[in-house]
Formats: C-alpha cells, structure tokens, sequence
C-alpha cells in the first residue's frame, strides 16, 4: 500500500493503537489480534501495532493496514531506532513504518534523512514520523515522510507533559506542515478525537484509552479517589453528605 492510498484509507477516521508491553497483562501477539478484531468490529479503519511477532497476527487476523513499529529499550529514541528495527517489521506485513523523528542521538550514528532514505528506497514503504516539536516535523517532512503526528510531544525536554493532547502543537503542525498531520498522543475521549478533526488532522489514533484496561482502570480509580468540592446532592437536589448510607 502506497501512501496515498493509506492516507485515503484512513481520512477523517479512527486508528486504533494495539499495544501491549511485556509488563503488561495482555501483552501477546495472539491477544493483540483478536484486540484488532476488536477494533475492526467497532469501526477503526486501521492499527498502530508494535513488533514483528503482533504485526503479524494482526495482518492475519484483521484486513486493515497496519502502521508498524519496534519499540526496542526504554528510554532515547526506542521506537524503530535502526533499519534494521524498520526492515523486520517491514518484513511481518507492517504498510507504514512509524519511527521516533525527534532530534535526539539516534543509534548506530545514521542522521534520520540517511535512515528514511534507507527504508524509502529499500523498504519502499511510506514512513510515519513521531515527534515532539515542531522542528523535528519540518525536518522529517522536508526528508520525506508522508505523514507527521505530535506522538512524542510530553515525552521530550521540548515540550511539557500534559494530561491530555498538545493542541497547540497539533495545530502548529496543521498550519505549517506541507504532508497530512495526523492526531496521535494522549488522546483520551471521544470529544478530543473530534476536536482534532475539527482542527484539520488527518485522522486521529486512540491508544490507551481503548485497549490498555490497565490504565483505563487506573484512570476511573484515580477519579473516584479524589473527594467532591462540597457535598453530593440528594434525591430533593439539597446537599447531603457523601457515602451517607455507608
């Protein structure tokens, strides 16, 4: 699948990342598979998956492309470091490969337009950039991704962490970037995925708001931990106390 029929394919819709890490419970290739028939049943018209081993079940499991990645080691530019990271999972059926485009020390010394080059012209599959800022999208776009997200933003010294999206980069990125943008990092509601489309991104990615009920869980339990300002109203609409019939 080329680029522009990626880009087609997935145009004002839902991506759904399927993702599990080792540490994780439902880290597995076959779980991850039958999570992307999931995500397929629901309307996601494509998977961001991580691994040759998930890609694979993934492409046999679901017939949507899939944008693939390696992450390998915790921490710098972990997220298809190396082509030889970009050629295994280009290998497993990957039909995008998705990479860590920051500014950052990459391994192996290779600067990211010699990497691109690389997978463009011996992978011959179109790339999907990572970043943090701004800079790292011009320059991955002006070495030839097809399409750029603010995936990193929060994770670098760049920019701060937010709980939620960075809009204000998304929409930097939109404004200023020549390729399609697409909406990925944080995105935890539905409303969030609509107001990224509404900004112009090209499609929007959920991750962990759908499929690690590890964090979904942590997140409701962190909700209801916290007390209310004032007391809860009764069936009259007066205050009551809270937990009264506890």
């Amino acid at each position: 699948m080329n680029a522009d029929a990626f880009l087609a394919a997935v145009k004002g819709k839902l991506i759904v990342s399927c993702q599990a890490l080792e540490d994780e419970p439902l880290h597995g290739s076959n779980i991850m598979a039958r999570m992307a028939v999931a995500a397929q049943i629901g309307g996601a018209v494509a998977i961001r998956a991580n691994g040759p081993d998930d890609i694979r079940a993934i492409k046999q499991a679901v017939d949507l492309p899939v944008i693939g990645l390696y992450k390998q080691g915790e921490s710098g530019v972990y997220i298809t470091p190396t082509f030889a990271a970009a050629a295994e999972i280009a290998e497993a059926g990957a039909d995008v490969i998705a990479l860590d485009c920051t500014e950052r020390p990459r391994p192996e010394g290779l600067s990211l337009p010699e990497l691109l080059a690389r997978i463009h012209g011996e992978l011959g599959l179109p790339t999907f950039a990572d970043v943090a800022a701004l800079s790292e999208a011009q320059a991955a776009a002006a070495a030839g991704v097809a399409m750029a997200a603010p995936t990193l933003a929060g994770y670098t010294d760049a920019r701060p962490a937010l709980d939620g999206p960075d809009f204000a980069l998304l929409a930097e990125m939109i404004e200023q970037l020549p390729i399609p943008v697409i909406a990925e990092g944080r995105v935890n509601t539905p409303e969030q995925a609509r107001r990224a489309l509404d900004m112009g991104a090209g499609a929007v990615v959920v991750g962990s708001a759908i499929t690690r009920p590890r964090t979904i869980t942590a997140r409701f339990v962190s909700a209801i931990s916290t007390p209310p300002p004032g007391p809860l109203p009764d069936e009259s609409g007066r205050g009551s106390k809270p937990g009264r019939n506890w």
